[in-house]
C-alpha cells in the first residue's frame, strides 16, 4: 500500500495533515483469517475463530472511528485506512459476523461500495473470481 502512495502522488492515500496521518492505521485483524491460519484451526472451528477475532478487532476499530471518521475512516478523504476496512467488512460478511454493533464501520463501507475504485477492486470483479463467489 505504501508503494501505491509513493508511486501515485496525484492520488494520495495518506492525509497531508500530520495528526490525521497518524490516525491512518492498518488493522491487525486480517492475518487471523488468512487461509493458512484457517486450515490450521480446522474446518469445524474456523467460523468461530474468525468471528471471535473479527468481532474483537471491529470493537476496537469502531471505537477509533468514533474519534476520526468523517465521510470516511479519517475525515472526508479516502485513505489507506479505508482501503484496509473494506476487505475486512467483506470478510466479516463471509463469516456471518453480526455487523449491527458497528454503525460507523457500516456507514463507511456503504459510502465506499459506490466508489468506482472500490467497485472495480471488489473480489467478484476480478478475472480469477470463481463463479460461485461472484455477485
Amino acid at each position: 500500500m505504501y508503494y501505491l502512495e509513493e508511486t501515485r502522488p496525484q492520488r494520495p492515500l495518506m492525509p497531508q495533515d500530520v495528526l490525521k496521518r497518524a490516525k491512518v492505521i492498518a488493522s491487525g485483524v486480517q492475518p487471523l483469517q488468512n487461509l493458512i491460519v484457517l486450515i490450521h484451526v480446522g474446518e469445524e472451528k474456523k467460523k468461530e475463530w474468525a468471528q471471535h477475532w473479527i468481532t474483537r478487532g471491529f470493537r476496537a476499530i469502531e471505537k477509533l472511528l468514533s474519534t476520526s471518521a468523517g465521510k470516511f475512516c479519517v475525515g472526508d478523504e479516502i485513505t489507506l485506512a479505508d482501503c484496509c476496512l473494506v476487505p475486512q467488512v467483506f470478510n466479516a460478511r463471509r463469516f456471518h459476523v453480526d455487523l449491527r454493533p458497528y454503525p460507523i464501520i457500516l456507514r463507511i463501507d456503504r459510502e465506499l461500495e459506490g466508489h468506482p475504485a472500490f467497485r472495480a477492486a471488489h473480489p467478484s470483479n476480478q478475472p480469477d473470481c470463481p463463479p460461485e463467489a461472484a455477485k
